[in-house]
């Protein structure tokens, strides 16, 4: 019988963006929080959009352009340079603090571990190398080699092809709802980070399998 696969989703999972929040800060105040929200928020509507009229370009430019686009909704006039800034903290974001303890015992405890990102492999083999986790995953496995974004199904089935897997053994972990409506649609189970009591998981008939609140949760609630 083969190990379970686990496929952690990056930012925001795995990586902290709260050092992004804190150079906007600098740049703005207390529009640091809306702008930050708004930023993501469009972002991940680029990678949507992009997807469905398959156009695609990468997660760096979807992010450039929600930036860019922020920018504008929030009067904010931000210098090119100040923007290469905040562009390049995506770069060298840190691990959440208990991403290192609860991803060597997943790997002790025999699970297939496997990065899965909207990011590029470059882009995030660096950023799991700086913040120093890389060595748990047997590889990185990025949406950029099928030229989609999820929540599409043909991402998650490159996944499964990449690592040798079969969807019913596979557990998505992310704190994104979108990522684990996407692979619980496309037959996976999924753990859904829930690491504020604020975040919401969309009222749709795709329900994660499982709701943790930490990495180190997740150790308890998988198959042995």
């Amino acid at each position: 019988m083969m190990a379970t696969t686990l496929a952690f989703d990056v930012y925001g999972t795995l990586i902290d963006t709260q050092g992004v929040l804190n150079k906007l800060r600098e740049y703005m105040g207390e529009q640091a929080a809306p702008f930050s929200q708004a930023w993501r928020d469009k972002q991940l509507e680029y990678s949507f959009r992009r997807g469905l009229m398959q156009n695609y370009q990468n997660f760096a430019l979807c992010t450039a352009q929600a930036l860019d686009y922020c920018c504008q909704v929030f009067r904010v006039p931000l210098t090119e340079q100040q923007k290469q800034s905040l562009l390049a903290i995506y770069k060298v974001l840190p691990a959440h603090p208990e991403a290192k303890q609860a991803l060597a015992g997943l790997q002790q405890a025999g699970f297939r571990l496997y990065a899965f990102s909207n990011g590029e492999q470059a882009a995030v083999e660096l950023l799991l190398e700086t913040a120093e986790i890389r060595p748990f995953f047997s590889a990185v496995v990025s949406v950029d080699e099928v030229k989609s974004f999820k929540p599409d199904p043909a991402v998650y089935q490159h996944f499964l092809n990449k690592t040798q897997s079969q969807a019913k053994d596979t557990w998505l972990v992310s704190s994104n709802p979108f990522d684990v409506t996407g692979a619980v649609s496309a037959g996976w189970q999924a753990a859904w980070v829930q690491r504020s009591p604020t975040a919401l998981f969309d009222p749709w008939e795709l329900a994660p399998t499982v709701t943790i609140t930490s990495l180190l949760d997740l150790a308890e609630v998988l198959p042995g």
